[in-house]
């Protein structure tokens, strides 16, 4: 039997915010706030808020996964609770404000993951001489397998078991959208990475890629140079979070010029 929701304290009134309030509180912070951001521009899942004065405080979405940003998290542990995620995840004292009041009301984490830090290049690496070009549909029956393979190693669930029929559909979109960039040779991915997340202000990465059999070898480094670059020609912010114990990838990221700014937490449950 589920806890009841009725002892879910609320110390501030939610509300379901605007648009335009939305932009604005992202506005505050494009590089923390980059996937609320464009989550609101693209009309997706659902929001709760609160402030005063018709500026918000704090700002949750509310989708699959929870993602809170702000002061006074906790006030969204009923609707948080409600929803069911598979994650919360977001700015680090944000989570755990929220998991400090929603902890009784959703399952034990399988996994708890604070101090992830976020990292962000603003100023263009040197070209890289690479093959990088945009994704194409030509190339998904390629991109399936690294993007799974990322995908169970960011998450630890194999998405091909879970729902392989909509990660198939998620990874074709992301090519759709143009979201999605590769370098290839012979067959083999020396480089991959998609937009988790893009607003006028930021892009964030995920799933940053290269087939084991090649790493070690620069592709990462010169894959990822080329691709901020590129993305830097277009939005003044290009940022990505790790997992804190990934050391082969911070240093990777620093290597090319990328500043540790901030920290995520993340609970999967």
């Amino acid at each position: 039997m589920e806890p009841s929701l009725e002892f879910l304290r609320v110390s501030a009134t939610v509300i379901e915010p605007k648009r335009d309030q939305i932009l604005r509180f992202c506005a505050l912070d494009p590089v923390e706030r980059v996937f609320l951001e464009d989550v609101a521009r693209r009309g997706l899942g659902r929001f709760v808020a609160h402030g005063q004065d018709g500026e918000l405080s704090a700002l949750c979405h509310l989708g699959i996964n929870a993602v809170p940003s702000g002061e006074g998290c906790g006030a969204f542990a009923r609707d948080v609770a409600s929803s069911g995620p598979r994650m919360l995840i977001g700015e680090s004292r944000a989570v755990s404000e929220l998991w400090d009041e929603v902890h009784g009301h959703l399952p034990e984490p399988r996994e708890d993951r604070p101090g992830q830090p976020v990292y962000v290049i603003r100023d263009a690496p040197p070209a890289a001489d690479t093959g990088l070009r945009p994704a194409l549909l030509s190339d998904l029956d390629v991109l399936m397998p690294a993007c799974a393979a990322a995908h169970e190693q960011e998450i630890g669930v194999d998405p091909m078991k879970r729902d392989p029929d909509g990660f198939r559909w998620r990874t074709r979109s992301q090519i759709e959208d143009e979201r999605s960039w590769l370098w290839v040779e012979n067959g083999v991915i020396l480089f991959k990475a998609e937009a988790s997340a893009w607003t006028p202000d930021a892009v964030q990465l995920q799933q940053v890629w290269v087939d084991p059999g090649v790493r070690r070898r620069g592709y990462g480094g010169r894959g990822l140079a080329d691709l901020c670059q590129l993305l830097l020609e277009r939005v003044p912010n290009v940022c990505l979070f790790v997992r804190a114990e990934n050391d082969p990838a911070i240093r990777l990221y620093e290597a090319i010029g990328m500043q540790h700014v901030l920290d995520y937490r993340s609970l999967l449950f």
